[in-house]
This record gives structure tokens, C-alpha cells and sequence, in this order.
């Protein structure tokens, strides 16, 4: 479950720029936080209206279920080449 250490050249393969890398790896990361985040939220409601005010249920700790790191997910997806990526046209920011 834990990250290995990467090899400089294995990303340069996928793109010239460390730096671009980094940026991928972590909008990649934020993305499958948030998915799980979702799909936790529509697990635990059943389809139910979710309301502001709503209070979060307490959890039992035995039914803690480990998942693989989002980080690790991410690097696993960029070095496998699962993620596509593309830069923003002028047009896109106006």
C-alpha cells in the first residue's frame, strides 16, 4: 500500500517537464479524493436528499476498510499511461 520510489527517468517518459508531472499527479489525486468522497456520500445515504444541516453518523472503527492512497493510485495511473492530459487554449480561459 505504501509508495515506492520513483525513477526520474520512468516520468520523463511520460513528460519532459518534472514539474508538469507533479502538477498531473496531484490534480489526479485531488480527483479520486473527491470521487471517493461522492461515492461514500451516495453509499451512506441511499439516494436520500442531503440537507445543510444534516449530522454526520458516527462510525464504527471495526468497520474501517483500508484503501489504496489516492497518491499511490494517481502514480500508478500516470506511470501506467491511464491519464490523459492536455493544456488549456487561450480560448478555454477566457
Amino acid at each position: 500500500m505504501s509508495l515506492e520510489p520513483l525513477s526520474i527517468r520512468d516520468i520523463e517518459e511520460k513528460t519532459e517537464d518534472i514539474y508538469e508531472a507533479v502538477v498531473i499527479l496531484s490534480k489526479r489525486t485531488r480527483q479520486i479524493v473527491q470521487n471517493r468522497m461522492i461515492n461514500r456520500a451516495m453509499e451512506e445515504r441511499g439516494g436520500e436528499d442531503l440537507g445543510v444541516f444534516d449530522m454526520p453518523e458516527e462510525k464504527d472503527p471495526e468497520d474501517y476498510v483500508e484503501m489504496e492512497k489516492p497518491s499511490t493510485v494517481a502514480v500508478g495511473d500516470f506511470l501506467e499511461g491511464r491519464i490523459n492530459w492536455r493544456y488549456a487554449s487561450e480560448e478555454e480561459d477566457n
